[in-house]
C-alpha cells in the first residue's frame, strides 16, 4: 500500500551529516551550522509510515543523494524501486518501464516555502530558516532536539510541525507531524541501520527519539 510522501522530510534530510562542534547547550542557531554539510553527499534513510489501516509500520528505504548545490535525489530501494529528482523548481519521477512524470512544485505554494527552507539549511542560515518556521531548541549536544513551526497559513494548515532529533552534529531522524493523519518518521545514518532490526512502532518511535545506540 502506498501512503503520500512527505516533501518537508525530502527536503530536509540531506541537509544534515556530521561536522566539528563542540558546545555543552548548543541553542538552533548552533545546531543549524552544525548540520550543514557541503556537496556532493549521500546518507542512507529509513521512513517509517504508520496507518490504522496497516497491521504494521510500512519502511521504506534508500538513500538520499545531493550531486551538487541544486539537486536532491531520492532513491527508493525496498519495497519498491523508484527515483525521484528535484532541480529548478520541478521534481521527476522515474520508475523502471514507466515513462517519466515531472510536475512543478510551484503548483504547491507551500513546496515553495519548503524550497527556501531547504536552501536555508544547507547554508546553515538560521535567519532564512526563520522566514519560513518558528524554531526552538531543546537538550544539550548529547540528545537534542530541533522543533520547526511553519509560519506559512497554508503550509501550516497541512503540517503541524517537524522535529528534528540528534546527538552532537548528527541528525538521527525527522519525525513529521501533519494536521490530519499519523507521525511519519524518518530515520537516517546509523539510525536508519538501526531501524531494519528495530521491532514494533513503539521500539522505532524511542529509536528516532534517542539515536542509535552509540551513537
Amino acid at each position: 500500500m502506498r501512503l503520500r510522501r512527505c516533501w518537508p522530510v525530502a527536503c530536509l534530510l540531506l541537509a544534515m551529516a556530521p561536522s566539528a562542534w563542540a558546545q555543552a547547550s548548543p541553542d538552533s542557531d548552533a545546531i543549524l551550522r552544525a548540520l550543514a554539510r557541503p556537496v556532493p553527499a549521500a546518507t542512507p534513510f529509513v521512513e517509517v509510515r504508520d496507518s490504522p489501516m496497516l497491521k504494521a509500520p510500512l519502511r521504506v528505504s534508500g538513500e538520499y543523494r545531493r550531486p551538487d548545490a541544486e539537486t536532491l535525489v531520492r532513491e527508493v530501494r525496498a519495497p519498491y524501486a523508484e527515483t525521484t529528482t528535484i532541480r529548478d523548481g520541478e521534481a521527476v519521477l522515474a520508475r523502471a518501464g514507466k515513462p517519466e512524470r515531472r510536475f512543478a512544485l510551484a503548483r504547491a505554494p507551500e513546496l515553495v516555502a519548503l524550497q527556501g527552507s531547504f536552501g536555508a539549511l544547507l547554508a546553515g542560515d538560521a535567519e532564512a530558516l526563520r522566514r519560513h518556521y518558528t524554531v526552538d531548541a531543546q537538550g544539550d549536544t548529547q540528545r537534542w532536539s530541533l522543533r520547526l513551526v511553519p509560519r506559512d497559513p497554508k503550509l501550516a494548515a497541512r503540517l503541524q510541525q517537524l522535529v528534528l532529533h540528534g546527538r552532537d552534529a548528527e541528525l538521527h531522524c525527522i519525525e513529521n507531524m501533519p494536521v490530519k493523519g499519523e507521525v511519519q518518521r524518518t530515520l537516517m545514518g546509523a539510525a536508519a541501520e538501526a531501524a531494519t532490526r528495530a521491532g514494533d512502532a513503539a521500539d522505532l518511535a524511542a529509536l528516532c527519539r534517542g539515536g542509535a545506540a552509540g551513537g
